[in-house]
């Protein structure tokens, strides 16, 4: 089966280069390019890729806005977004994840382990495995949802007023509780190996499952948390405390 790939960036000879080594190893095949996030959309909503390879920062329209419309929309529906940045800690890709990427590449990342990101991508799964990933997902969930009240500032917990106002710790512990009222004892603990960025058959083997089963148990979590994908996954156990760094 050959994976399509697309791939948007406003420098060309990124565009070219990434593309280049796609269109040369079998298996693969490039169905187009954008120079801006307005193309990287139409691309995706006319060629409908298997993975488009998004840079961040780009004119007329930005990569996380495009990211958002693609993942968003029913014309570009299957089409998974890998994030492109220069910088390992680009504060860009944190509105990325919430736009639905699916994973990150920094742009020195070699031919191979460009190629081997593409198949997990395009398999359904995100990239978890790079250290680049796990410190931008785990900085991403010191932000709290929209619409949270509990102060971040500080990780140790504020004495109560005579309001009774609540502690940073109780609100981390409601968070706690709201996830794992949701889940059976194994799903916490196939939740918290997917944060390690562990494959399903490498949870199944940790576990002593099959890998039909540690499967079975990650769709479980995607439904039960209404999850996108394993990224979002990532960012619920770190938000919620099931996980830490």
């Amino acid at each position: 089966m050959t994976i399509s790939v697309a791939v948007a960036d406003d420098q060309a000879l990124v565009r070219i280069g990434f593309c280049g080594i796609i269109a040369a190893t079998e298996g693969f095949s490039v169905v187009g390019e954008a120079a801006n996030g307005a193309e990287a959309v139409k691309v995706a909503r006319a060629s409908h890729p298997d993975v488009m390879l998004m840079d961040v920062r780009m004119p007329v329209l930005d990569g996380i806005e495009a990211t958002r419309q693609i993942t968003s929309g029913a014309a570009a529906a299957g089409t998974r977004v890998i994030i492109l940045t220069t910088f390992d800690l680009d504060e860009y890709v944190f509105g990325a994840l919430r736009a639905g990427a699916s994973g990150f590449l920094l742009k020195d990342t070699l031919p191979a382990d460009l190629l081997t990101a593409i198949r997990v991508v395009a398999a359904g799964e995100a990239l978890l495995a790079p250290s680049v990933t796990r410190r931008l997902i785990s900085e991403f969930a010191k932000i709290p949802p929209l619409g949270a009240t509990e102060p971040t500032s500080s990780s140790l917990p504020r004495p109560a007023t005579a309001h009774g106002a609540t502690t940073t710790a109780a609100g981390a512990a409601s968070r706690t509780d709201k996830v794992t009222a949701l889940l059976t004892y194994r799903e916490c603990e196939v939740l918290q190996l997917v944060t390690t960025g562990l494959s399903n058959a490498e949870i199944a083997d940790h576990l002593h499952i099959s890998p039909a089963t540690a499967k079975t148990h990650v769709a479980h979590l995607l439904t039960k948390l209404d999850a996108r994908d394993r990224v979002q996954l990532v960012i619920i156990a770190y938000q919620s405390g099931l996980a830490t760094q």
